[in-house]
């Protein structure tokens, strides 16, 4: 069975609670003893550092992209064999999504955010169409699901796309919540667009 390459979104806060880091740092090593190959920003701080040292004291296969002027202000993770220099965040952000086999969301800020958004606008359209998982950690993202539910409700987007990712609450429901998720179809495009 081929490596599973799976793209991680997460913040590079050290400012933020412990438990945060424990549960990036946890992914990182589990992620790491299944034999996934991890795909993230980058970055030696925060969440992210906390991720790559996990997977990397486990063993484990991480690449890391990152934009060229995060180079040159020393914010790359020093331990990685695998460091892709690109251009700008647009590029970065094609690049972590390009070829992964599913996404995972860690807690985090508008950084964060915006590569999720990306990912599920991408689904929406049938333009990605791999397992989004949110890894719930102290219950960050439960405000965005109820959120997104309400985006649902008030006609802005279909009952469909609640499905277009899910939501655990601990490290150890990720792998199984990717394995399990239900097929996107190419035919999502059909129903992108709110319905009357």
């Amino acid at each position: 069975m081929a490596t599973m390459r799976v793209c991680v979104y997460c913040a590079s806060s050290e400012q933020c609670d412990r438990v945060y880091h424990d549960a990036a740092s946890a992914l990182g090593r589990a992620l790491a003893e299944a034999g996934c190959t991890i795909v993230y920003g980058g970055g030696a701080t925060g969440l992210m550092g906390a991720l790559a040292n996990g997977a990397l004291e486990a063993g484990g296969e991480v690449i890391g992209i990152i934009p060229r002027f995060m180079i040159e202000v020393e914010w790359q993770h020093p331990g990685l064999a695998n460091l892709e220099v690109v251009e700008d965040m647009r590029e970065r952000k094609h690049r972590l999504l390009t070829d992964s086999d599913a996404v995972i969301a860690l807690p985090g800020g508008s950084g964060t955010l915006e590569e999720l958004f990306e990912a599920l606008t991408l689904k929406r359209l049938a333009l990605y169409f791999n397992p989004i998982v949110l890894l719930n950690t102290n219950g960050f993202y439960t405000p965005l699901q109820r959120f997104m539910e309400q985006v649902v409700a008030q006609r802005f987007m279909n009952r469909e796309h609640l499905a277009m990712w899910s939501m655990v609450e601990r490290v150890g429901d990720v792998l199984p919540a990717i394995r399990s998720a239900p097929a996107w179809s190419a035919d999502a495009r059909r129903y992108a667009a709110v319905r009357g």
